[in-house]
């Protein structure tokens, strides 16, 4: 788990990130629902769809970005990871809509919220979706499977989507779809790189995908940016509502740590990428910048999981 003097372990330090992210929400809005479970399973899923797409990315290269040992144990860890995440939060969604606490809540009651409410019938799909992901990939790696990676990148696409497209954006016309590109263009943004930090252990492993990673990177923030406005503009209404309300203070929040993220993509797009493809630039070095952003990431995913969870 290291290249030089560079630990990949230090990729967790999006979590305490992330919790940042939610804190600040918490300070801003006094009450963001089950947000810390959400951007955990938020995180874990981006992590999982990124070493889908990053290995669909290389499926014409020579030689692949990854070997599918790698992939499917990778896949089988974080989905694992990912589906206990959205076990527990399935269970506290159900309490919450129940109004009742976790451990007094009766079989009829679960089963009711599963079988008569919305959220329970999402939170239940995107359970057996994450569970779908974990058996396939566990099934790859014990039996050396070169299974095809599509199917995975569909159930984690479709997991990460659900909630979202259920949302309040779902009574709008085109909402649902507009919310599902939202929520995919940041998995992809976050995930692709996270997978990147995890599997590239070369200089010129970097001088060959990092340059793709940024026009990936670039085309996400678009699409991030377009759905972004479009959503707030819907859900808001009024620009009194940015300072009124703790929905449009979280977003104005959210808008600022993406405006940073995006600062310092600008730069390193000019310097980090250009050096990184002329092979300037050491495996450790790369490693530590990508960690860097990784990390700097968590705070506007524990706020986007915040105004999931906000009214």
């Amino acid at each position: 788990m290291r290249v030089g003097a560079v630990s990949r372990w230090w990729l967790l330090l999006a979590v305490p990130t992330a919790l940042l992210g939610v804190g600040i929400a918490w300070v801003l809005a006094d009450s963001v629902g089950p947000a810390l479970v959400r951007v955990l399973t938020l995180s874990l899923g981006s992590v999982v769809l990124g070493l889908g797409v990053l290995s669909w990315m290389s499926r014409d290269d020579r030689r692949p970005v990854m070997s599918a040992a790698t992939l499917w144990r990778g896949a089988a860890g974080l989905g694992g990871l990912w589906a206990l995440s959205e076990a527990v939060l399935f269970t506290m969604t159900a309490a919450d809509v129940e109004n009742v606490e976790v451990s007094r809540m009766s079989g009829v009651q679960f089963t009711e919220f599963l079988t008569d409410a919305t959220p329970g019938r999402v939170g239940a799909a995107a359970v057996v979706c994450t569970v779908a992901v974990t058996a396939m990939s566990a099934y790859g790696f014990r039996y050396g499977r070169d299974l095809p990676v599509v199917p995975l990148i569909a159930l984690s696409a479709v997991a990460l989507v659900l909630r979202p497209v259920t949302g309040h954006m779902s009574q709008q016309v085109l909402g649902s779809a507009l919310d599902a590109a939202h929520a995919l263009a940041a998995a992809t943004w976050m995930g692709v790189l996270a997978a990147m930090a995890l599997v590239l252990n070369s200089r010129g492993a970097w001088a060959t995908w990092l340059p793709r990673y940024s026009a990936l990177a670039w085309r996400c923030v678009w699409v991030l940016s377009i759905t972004g406005v479009i959503d707030t503009a819907v859900k808001l209404g009024s620009v009194v509502a940015f300072y009124e309300t703790g929905y449009g203070r979280i977003v104005l929040a959210k808008t600022l740590a993406l405006a940073t993220l995006l600062g310092l993509g600008w730069w390193w797009r000019r310097t980090w990428v250009k050096d990184a493809a002329a092979h300037r630039v050491s495996a450790d070095a790369s490693l530590t910048r990508a960690v860097i952003e990784v990390v700097a990431m968590g705070v506007p995913f524990g706020l986007a999981a915040a105004l999931a969870t906000t009214a």
